[in-house]
Formats: structure tokens, sequence, C-alpha cells
């Protein structure tokens, strides 16, 4: 009995953590089309995905699959300081894309590492929706 209790807890805890990245991803991308972007297009941001950008101030071409791997569902290592990365994708890492402060911090951060630039509202929508899927 214990056993089916301590399942359906952990059922519900996950159904509530993907309630909560739908709301939060809903609430960016209305956030993006507010200030111009849209519509969306998840095949846009995979292809960029894997695309290797030259940086500015790197000594070799880096893309989001440097660091996350182009398996959004494993584990990935950044390239430089080769510190773990937890999965992308919510499917497997239901804390992903619950909070969008984290969302913002970490566009900020990976878009200037990766493009040497901030990514435009078009491109956070795009990847959004391309993560979400996975």
């Amino acid at each position: 009995m214990f056993k089916t209790i301590k399942l359906l807890i952990v059922a519900c805890l996950g159904m509530a953590g993907g309630m909560a990245m739908a709301d939060t991803v809903d609430d960016r991308l209305a956030a993006y089309q507010a200030e111009g972007a849209g519509p969306f297009d998840a095949a846009r941001a995979e292809a960029m995905w894997t695309r290797n950008f030259t940086h500015p101030k790197a000594d070799q071409p880096r893309s989001c699959a440097s660091c996350h791997t182009d398996n959004l569902k494993a584990d990935g290592k950044h390239a430089r300081t080769g510190k773990p990365i937890e999965p992308l994708a919510p499917s497997v890492n239901p804390q992903r894309l619950t909070d969008a402060r984290e969302i913002e911090k970490w566009f900020g951060r990976n878009c200037k590492w990766t493009f040497g630039r901030e990514c435009t509202a078009q491109e956070k929508g795009d990847f959004l929706s391309y993560m979400r899927m996975q």
C-alpha cells in the first residue's frame, strides 16, 4: 500500500512539473511575441542547435550541441570547464523550463558564449519551442 501511495505522489509531482513548464514556456513565448517575434519554429531551432558559430573571442567554432549534445535528453558537459550539465529535455528533467528567471539567465549566458551576442526574441521562442517538444 505504501508503495502505491508513493508512486501516486511521484506521478502527481511529475504532472505538476509539466503544468508549471507549460505555463512558464507559454508566458515566455507570449512575451517574445510582444517583442515582435513569431511564429516560432522548432525545426529552425533544431537546425541552429548543431550549427557552428564563430565566436569573436573563441579559438574554435561553437554550437549549442558543443555543451548540451545533439540529444537534449542526454547529459551534457561544458566544453571549456567540463562541468556536467543536466539534460534540457523536460521529458527527462521535469525541472527544466519551469522558472522564467532561470530561462532568461541561461539564454543570456549561453547565447553570449555561443554566438557572441544576445539571442533575439525570435531565437529564444524557437529554442523554447524546440526544447519543450523533447
